[in-house]
């Protein structure tokens, strides 16, 4: 087998557990955050920028990397480790997110999507075993199922439907899969229906893939309505087998998937958020831009270890930002990747000490979420922790 699973330790408050998965490319310590690489490349980073700030696995996509440049052009080039220049692992997601948010330029068959490319407008079809054959030629370690990402919000009927198009398409993706060296994981998903996300996991957990991951989450749903869908999942997968929570990133989100029992998560966030001057600290984002930080000499964080808070003071992250240095993006970058890569390193210490309950807390304590609903929702949060109950 390419991937196997082992826990380490489990918190016994919460559902956290640290574990390793093990690889052909050598081990990844959980939980773990995946950086976003969506077309080959994290925005702004080089390789060897990833591997310093302790980045084990990546993020591709499945639909962007068929159009541009194309899959038979990764493979005739080394395939994507070598095309990229990442010795690291590598999860390709299978573009099902992407085909299903293309709205009326895709429609939807009973054995797979007709859809128009946002880049030029030519027609693809994406089948089950098309997607798996792109994903071969891609040849990332680890690979995901192709699947229905039913839109927020929808009813019961669809979301069923959609649900039940996914499980037929997992064991499409199963029967067309000829790689021993990929893993691919299976994809529950529901919409926002309890019973419709135990079904599910209960289905995909019976595949017997390597990994499951968890989908159709974090899509503009509220944070208390992604973490019910959370709660109905878990349960219902094994126990020995990795936790994918897919688009999750921010780092209260990474705190509270970590309590509820998941392993790995991706998102663009981290990347995203930097490119517009907004850094993660231990307290909350700070907007570099803004005036106070002229003259400020500190690092972005006090004691973060990333190559930018070690030789540079915010005054000279504004000046870049303010002056339009391209320079900017990447430190930025590079700081915000570090941050949450290092958050995921204190969680896995923390668990492995038995001390994840007291880490949650005193964590949600200090930090202060982006938005208005978030601070709400972690205060709810930092109230559950405290009591520190069973999830």
């Amino acid at each position: 087998m390419s991937l196997s699973f082992t826990i380490e330790q489990a918190c016994t408050n919460t559902a956290a557990r640290a574990g390793t998965l093990q690889t052909l490319r050598g081990p990844v310590p959980t939980p773990v955050f995946m950086p976003v690489g969506t077309q080959a490349t994290v925005k702004t980073l080089a390789p060897w920028d990833l591997t310093a700030s302790g980045t084990r696995i990546i993020l591709s996509n499945t639909y962007h990397l068929y159009l541009r440049p194309g899959a038979e052009v990764i493979t005739d080039l080394g395939g994507l480790h070598q095309f990229m220049g990442w010795n690291g692992l590598i999860l390709t997601d299978s573009g099902g997110y992407q085909v299903f948010s293309l709205g009326d330029r895709r429609c939807i068959e009973a054995d797979g999507v007709m859809f128009r490319s946002h880049i030029d407008g030519s027609t693809h079809r994406f089948t089950p075993a098309s997607v798996m054959h792109t994903q071969e030629l891609l040849g990332a370690d680890i690979v995901m199922a192709f699947d229905e990402c039913a839109p927020t919000p929808c009813d019961h009927d669809y979301a069923q439907a959609a649900m039940e198009r996914t499980h037929r398409w997992a064991e499409a993706c199963l029967a067309a899969k000829t790689r021993p060296d990929q893993a691919l994981f299976g994809i529950v998903q529901g919409s926002m229906y309890e019973d419709l996300r135990r079904e599910s996991a209960r289905f995909i957990a019976g595949l017997d893939t390597p990994g499951i991951a968890i989908g159709g989450l974090s899509v503009g749903e509220p944070k208390a309505v992604m973490w019910r869908m959370v709660e109905a999942t878990v349960p219902e997968l094994p126990a020995t087998k990795p936790r994918y929570l897919m688009g999750v990133g921010s780092p209260e989100d990474l705190v509270e998937g970590v309590a509820r029992g998941v392993d790995m998560f991706d998102c663009v966030l981290p990347t995203r958020i930097a490119r517009n001057g907004a850094l993660l600290t231990n307290t909350g984002r700070l907007n570099i831009r803004n005036a106070q930080y002229e003259r400020d000499p500190r690092p972005i964080q006090e004691g973060c270890d990333c190559a930018t808070c070690q030789h540079f003071s915010r005054a000279y992250l504004r000046h870049l930002f303010k002056a339009g240095e391209v320079l900017g993006l990447r430190l930025a970058t590079d700081h915000n990747v570090r941050f949450l890569i290092r958050l995921m390193e204190r969680i896995r210490a923390a668990i492995l000490a038995g001390e994840f309950a007291a880490f949650r807390q005193s964590f949600l304590a200090t930090y202060q979420p982006a938005d208005a609903e978030a601070r709400v929702r972690n205060r709810a949060a930092r109230q559950r922790a405290a009591r520190a109950t069973p999830l």
